[in-house]
């Protein structure tokens, strides 16, 4: 997705930080237009080395409250990921928040074999999606049983000491901030979705430990060749908390291949109340967020406004008061 905040590196930029980490020119550079935020690279060495150069957007770039320290985070949970040897995700090679070689973060990982789930779902049959939600679902129940100290984004490192309804409720009315801030006009009034959003925190009284959670895996997040994971990708957004508010339990997944890998055969009703604020929180997420992105592409701004509405009946229909 094309957006007005993604820091575009030339060629010379690109051979300058190529240079430094390998000692080789890039010879041939693609830029990948899939992300949303920052600008990603595919890139050729000298010696053939095909690798993937991402560039976070400048510091002076406005982005959302929640979107601090995401570079940082990626690397971390790459790493931290990696060393498990169970979840298949790329190896980090550089990370460099310097900005001796560019004015901007970046960072170099291995490129990994196959496309997007989202771009070869289609041609994939029937048996090799479910196998593939299923095997989703075991990895993503993996990640999860990654255990914490705290609630709240990875990024955020000074956050102690707060309930999950605590930390949540923060992350919501943090996103309601940034909309308004920017004039954002959504279904309701801001001061609506504030109070109904409050009177049904008590479900998330449940979660009591923190757990490692990707947030944003999704089929584009997924890499596939020959009907197999070979790679899950972007874990910037990743946070310490409910495993339930992985995307593939929201309304754009829930497969009952997925739910059967990860183990879970249906949702108790306080788990559909949080679930129907996780919900909330993606679909104000994708509305308020256009206006930070300056995304041009007018379908999919009507998209995100008829998302928002059906969103906003989909969590009073859905959710439990506690």
């Amino acid at each position: 997705m094309d957006s007005g905040i993604k820091r575009k590196l030339s060629e010379s930029e690109m051979t300058a930080i190529t240079s430094k980490a390998f000692g080789q020119a890039a010879i041939a550079v693609k830029e990948l237009t899939d992300g949303w935020a920052n600008a990603a690279y595919q890139v050729m060495l000298d010696d053939g080395r095909l690798i993937i150069v991402k560039a976070a957007p400048l510091a002076s770039a406005k982005l959302m409250s929640y979107e601090q320290g995401l570079m940082k985070a990626e690397v971390e949970v790459l790493r931290l990921v990696k060393q498990m040897g169970v979840i298949p995700v790329p190896a980090v090679y550089v990370h460099d928040a310097s900005e001796s070689i560019v004015n901007c973060e970046y960072f170099i990982m291995e490129m990994l074999d196959g496309e997007p789930y989202n771009k070869v779902k289609d041609r994939l049959t029937d048996e090799q999606r479910n196998q593939i939600d299923y095997q989703l679902g075991i990895y993503n129940r993996q990640l999860n049983e990654i255990h914490g100290e705290r609630f709240g984004l990875y990024a955020a490192n000074n956050e102690a000491n707060r309930t999950w309804r605590e930390a949540f409720h923060s992350l919501l009315l943090g996103v309601l901030a940034d909309g308004e801030s920017e004039g954002v006009r959504l279904t309701e009034e801001y001061d609506t979705i504030r109070s109904e959003v409050a009177r049904r925190l008590g479900v998330l009284d449940e979660v009591t430990e923190p757990r490692l959670i990707h947030w944003d895996l999704w089929d584009g997040n997924v890499f596939i060749k020959d009907g197999a994971i070979t790679g899950i990708i972007d874990f910037e957004r990743a946070l310490w908390g409910d495993p339930l508010m992985e995307h593939y339990f929201s309304h754009f997944c829930n497969t009952a291949a997925f739910l059967e890998g990860y183990g879970i055969t249906q949702l108790t009703t306080a788990e559909h109340g949080r679930r129907a604020l996780y919900d909330l929180y993606l679909d104000l997420i994708i509305c308020i967020e256009c206006s930070f992105r300056q995304y041009e592409d007018v379908n999919h701004l009507q998209w995100t406004r008829n998302n928002m509405e059906q969103g906003w009946q989909r969590f009073l229909a859905m959710s439990s008061i506690s």
